[in-house]
């Protein structure tokens, strides 16, 4: 059977970031000029592979996929979170929240299988250069893509069909600025015990299984440039994961803040600014992390520049 809506309540009220009157408009100016830099830039590397052959290599496949997921990935909440800065009344309706829960799931979902991607990727580049083409295959590639999105609609399904079954009586004030897992099950008036072991369940798989393969993938990596007798060689292969690391230290950290600790009022408050980061300065700022030290983007911007002049 699918899951049924016994809930009360038919909207909610988000907090929001914060609820100091003279902060919002700053905010507001802040949080618009970060997320139209976001959508500038994940879109411009979005075109920017899309348009150049070079860029259709594994790596840049993946990269591709990241920039579309941060760029859907924002735009789930932060239009919202946007109006709500200038608006009296932040109010979403329960739908909605159903829906910007389910969609939240699924691109941070996604994100973590793409990043761990990106990782093997790198560890097959680094280790087995020889073989990189064929274990790096279009349809390994594709495959990899794949499992990805279908972890993630299985884990966004998990969360939301749960959310579903649980029911809202009279509170509805949600302390935070997206419908997020955590602050609603506090206003629950049901019994959260299966949701809360979902939570843990699903989130300790998205965030366990990607961070043991990553670090695995990086231990082999570090050791085959240990083993590198050039110090140029070692500073080429070092800065070709150097970016990755940052990434994935920024989302998976500020994730696993989040998540796996027992939930509290003072720590909804905490886990807000941590969200911030997986939610708003990631997608900001991998466009910069996977492009400013990047030779083949550079190459790819410059090709584009000169056929726009001639």
């Amino acid at each position: 059977m699918a899951p049924t809506n016994s809930s009360f309540v038919t909207e909610f009220i988000l907090v929001g970031l914060t609820d100091l009157p003279d902060l919002q408009l700053p905010l507001f100016c802040l949080f618009l000029l970060m997320y139209m830099v976001t959508l500038l830039g994940n879109l411009g590397l979005i075109f920017l592979i899309g348009l150049n052959s070079h860029l259709h290599t594994p790596m840049y496949f993946f990269l591709f996929n990241l920039s579309f997921i941060d760029f859907c990935y924002s735009s789930v909440f932060t239009p919202k979170m946007l109006i709500n800065f200038i608006s009296k009344k932040n109010i979403i309706s329960y739908k909605g929240c159903m829906t910007q829960l389910y969609f939240f799931c699924f691109f941070a979902i996604s994100e973590c299988y793409v990043l761990t991607s990106m990782a093997y990727d790198r560890y097959v580049a680094i280790c087995n250069p020889l073989l990189y083409n064929v274990v790096m295959s279009p349809n390994v590639c594709f495959s990899l893509m794949l499992g990805s999105y279908l972890m993630a609609f299985s884990g966004a399904m998990a969360h939301t069909g749960r959310m579903l079954r649980l029911t809202f009586c009279d509170v509805n004030t949600i302390n935070h600025y997206l419908c997020d897992i955590l602050p609603l099950l506090q206003l629950s008036c049901t019994s959260t015990y299966v949701n809360e072991l979902v939570v843990y369940i699903v989130v300790g798989i998205n965030v366990i299984v990607p961070t043991v393969t990553i670090f695995v993938s990086y231990g082999f990596i570090l050791s085959s440039i240990l083993r590198i007798s050039s110090t140029e060689g070692r500073s080429k292969a070092f800065s070709t994961c150097s970016s990755h690391i940052i990434a994935v230290s920024l989302f998976f950290g500020s994730g696993a803040f989040m998540y796996l600790k027992p939930s509290s009022a003072g720590s909804m408050d905490e886990g807000k600014i941590s969200s911030v980061f997986y939610t708003t300065t990631v997608p900001l700022m991998n466009p910069f992390i996977y492009s400013l030290r990047n030779k083949d983007i550079k190459l790819a911007l410059r090709r584009n520049q000169s056929r726009k002049m001639f």
